[in-house]
């Protein structure tokens, strides 16, 4: 049986870019977008669980979030999770609704979440090389146990490199159009 498997090696190469993308959705850019409040989570019922579980978030302007609370009990919880989140957001409690603005970045702000979008993207790269390094590891073994040729060990770790680079190309390019909305240009 084969160590080298293809088929896994795109999908943990496309998981770590998909990982990125992720990561990315979280950054503010000062538009209002709902997946700025995936990370943030809410004690309420003696536990810890996403936003999402127990409010509606919505981007009814540009500029503006509204977290629709489900039950009123949780209002206040909710309110306090999202202050707490660090993300620089002061909700403005309107019975169950919480109406979030997005305040504008300052300059400082947006260096330092342009640099972030480089740590993330250098993560996902280190991620990717680990994948190659897998990968080249598995067709070495392929060889030794004489499952393979040296000429398909050589001919396979060029497609692994080729998958290599089209991936880091595709994880600077998230990174490098994230960093341009960041900087609003």
């Amino acid at each position: 049986m084969p160590q080298y498997d293809k088929a896994d090696v795109e999908r943990r190469m496309k998981g770590a870019v998909e990982s990125l993308k992720g990561d990315l959705s979280g950054l503010r850019t000062g538009r209002a977008n709902v997946t700025l409040l995936d990370p943030v989570t809410v004690e309420v019922y003696g536990s810890h669980m996403p936003l999402n579980q127990v409010a509606t978030v919505s981007a009814p302007e540009p500029r503006m979030l509204s977290v629709q609370v489900w039950d009123r009990s949780n209002v206040t919880p909710v309110e306090k999770a999202i202050r707490s989140a660090g993300l620089g957001l002061n909700p403005i409690t309107d019975g169950q609704t919480l109406r979030l603005p997005i305040p504008d970045l300052t300059e400082e702000r947006r260096k330092e979440l342009a640099k972030l979008a480089g740590q993330y993207a250098e993560k996902a790269k280190i991620a990717v090389r680990n994948v190659r390094r897998d990968a080249n590891d598995a067709l070495k073994t392929d060889e030794n146990k004489k499952e393979i040729s040296e000429d398909d060990r050589k001919r396979l770790e060029t497609e692994v490199q080729k998958m290599t680079d089209d991936t880091i190309k595709s994880i600077d390019e998230a990174a490098a159009a994230k960093e341009k909305e960041i900087m609003g240009q």
